[in-house]
């Protein structure tokens, strides 16, 4: 990662005592990106729920007075909650439960699940051509994702690297990482700003059933700061047929029961990880979460994160590479650093 050398040197020896001590400053700072994220496609047959529309977008400056009183549960108010969106707005959100089938498959490598362990062997190119540049007209971070394959992490020896970590924390409702203590909290003590993320398998258990999972294993989010929203990584199942045997309109319900579930008690719409291809094919192309979630690109052939799912006019975090000079897979955040501070702090 020799290409972002100037970038480290120039914030890297002030950044950690940095995170907390402008905290206060970063409450008005735009969330993460370049560019205003484009609006959901009303034309989906699968909509979102009334209580979570654009609606909510006017009432923006008074929203801080009502989410002060709000409780981080929703249970004695019809389950209705708040949560920021991707754009920094803070809208109302309420737990779904769209209907989506459930046939679970017989789980053999869970350890071996992470993201984009499946890209290889549904897009071939990705295999050898992942020395992508991650060139930009902003600053792109750097950053890695790691799960158990990486087991215990140098922390001390990667910290100075990196500017951000995602671990992966578990998998549907049946597997946490073994090495999750070490490499969540070893990256916060080591002071790079940290999140988890959650490897989906839509046919085995509900959206919503695997965030409230992900939640109690290490995916919730607290604005410290230093902790990113979760991230659901779905992408090719690792078991079987790629979109999980579910039609599309059933993966987009999938994908709304998990987002809901997760915004509601945690306050902060879930970054989304996925391939352009994977979401053409299993989801339509669906555009309505790019007026909510962050996007996390997995792009190891293309440069500037290639063409993104629609919805989303540009990316969060860009996976660009399998393998690198640091731990994991390698990433970028699409952005300066008080930015990712900001994305942090405020969801």
């Amino acid at each position: 990662m020799g290409h972002f050398g100037r970038l480290r040197t120039t914030h890297t020896a002030t950044r950690r005592a940095a995170v907390l001590s402008t905290a206060a400053a970063l409450l008005g700072a735009a969330l993460a990106g370049t560019a205003p994220a484009a609006s959901a496609a009303t034309s989906n047959a699968v909509s979102l729920n009334a209580t979570s529309t654009n609606t909510a977008s006017s009432n923006t400056a008074s929203s801080s007075a009502a989410s002060a009183s709000a409780s981080s549960s929703t249970a004695g108010n019809g389950g209705l909650s708040w949560a920021t969106t991707v754009t920094g707005r803070r809208v109302p959100v309420r737990p779904t439960n769209y209907p989506t089938p459930v046939n679970p498959e017989r789980i053999t490598h869970p350890l071996l699940d992470y993201m984009g362990s499946t890209i290889p062997a549904h897009e071939p190119a990705a295999a050898t051509t992942n020395t992508v540049s991650p060139r930009a007209t902003v600053p792109q971070l750097p950053g890695i994702d790691v799960s158990a394959y990486q087991g215990n992490v140098n922390w001390g020896a990667v910290a100075p690297n990196i500017d951000f970590v995602y671990i992966k924390a578990a998998e549907g409702t049946y597997y946490t990482n073994p090495y999750f203590a070490q490499q969540y909290n070893g990256s916060y003590n080591s002071g790079v700003i940290r999140g988890s993320y959650h490897f989906a398998i839509p046919n085995n258990s509900s959206g919503a059933a695997q965030a409230d999972y992900f939640i109690g294993h290490g995916g919730g989010w607290s604005a410290d700061g230093k902790t990113l929203p979760g991230a659901l990584d779905i992408e090719y199942n690792p078991y079987g047929s790629e979109c999980y045997g579910l039609s599309q309109s059933s993966m987009v319900n999938w994908v709304w029961n998990f987002v809901n579930e997760y915004a509601a008690r945690e306050h902060a719409y879930p970054v989304i990880y996925s391939t352009t291809d994977w979401w053409r094919t299993c989801t339509g192309n669906y555009s309505g979460f790019g007026a909510y979630d962050p996007l996390w690109i997995a792009n190891f052939t293309a440069s500037g994160g290639g063409t993104l799912p629609a919805g989303w006019g540009y990316y969060t975090f860009w996976q660009y590479a399998s393998s690198g000079s640091q731990p994991g897979d390698q990433d970028v955040f699409n952005g300066a650093y008080s930015r990712l501070q900001s994305l942090a702090l405020n969801g």
